[in-house]
């Protein structure tokens, strides 16, 4: 379940677009649906816009999220080199800041190398680092589809994280996969990793078509809806009657 308070959503809910309505909806969620939900995914950039007070408000958020029994992925897509990567992953995954999750999503477009830092955390920590691979965004496939070698970028993205969890003996590197493509061009044979698949819903993907799109990797696919569920709301009973919809055993084998 993503949390993504955009303005529209948080004025729906009934409440002032600023950081106390953005607590409300997004707190008020985890409250309604907590018990539901596996695993919950905030979008950093819906409490950043608010400065301090809305930082806040996410820690408080991934607090809720651990109270539930819930996971959490932190979408921050965080990717830089050197001593400032060790500093974003110290902030979101060494467990000694209010501010940690139990994974973050990761930007490897610097090099899959230079996330060592977060990696490495990951591995010692038992916390994961998804991969931006294939993104449902137009422009990315001037990058993720670029080749050298023969190998499109997103597919050395692939084989990178295939390398780490089969080095490490563990499966914290994971990969994140837009559900709205239309095909992968991607070989995952031997990924054994979590595919985090956003998009599902509102953007368009659903459930059923997982299947077709990963193939034999579809019982990796974590889905990922968003406002779906959050225009249900506020009431309580209406949004976990569609989280209840959501969960129903679909065609897919996942």
């Amino acid at each position: 379940m993503g949390i993504d308070p955009h303005e529209s959503l948080v004025r729906a809910w009934g409440h002032d677009y600023d950081p106390a309505g953005l607590e409300r909806v997004s707190r008020g969620l985890v409250e309604a649906i907590g018990d539901q939900v596996a695993v919950f995914k905030p979008q950093s950039a819906f409490f950043e816009c608010f400065g301090s007070a809305g930082i806040a408000v996410l820690a408080r958020v991934l607090d809720d999220i651990s109270q539930a029994g819930a996971l959490s992925i932190l979408d921050v897509k965080r990717g830089d080199i050197g001593s400032t990567m060790t500093a974003y992953a110290h902030a979101y995954l060494s467990g000694s800041t209010d501010l940690t999750a139990d994974a973050i999503t990761v930007s490897p477009f610097l090099g899959v190398g230079a996330l060592q830092p977060a990696i490495d955390l990951a591995h010692a920590t038992g916390r994961g680092v998804y991969l931006l691979c294939r993104t449902s965004n137009p422009e990315g496939d001037q990058v993720q589809l670029a080749a050298r070698e023969g190998r499109t970028v997103a597919q050395q993205v692939v084989d990178a994280a295939r390398a780490y969890n089969d080095q490490a003996g563990q499966h914290a590197i994971g990969l994140v996969l837009g559900g709205t493509l239309k095909r992968l061009d991607l070989d995952l044979t031997g990924y054994f990793g979590s595919i985090l698949v956003p998009g599902i819903g509102a953007q368009g993907a659903t459930i059923d078509t997982l299947a077709q799109l990963f193939g034999a990797a579809a019982s990796n696919v974590l889905p990922s809806a968003s406002r779906q569920v959050m225009q249900a709301g506020p009431g309580v009973a209406a949004l976990r009657s569609v989280v209840n919809a959501l969960a129903e055993p679909p065609t897919v084998g996942l």
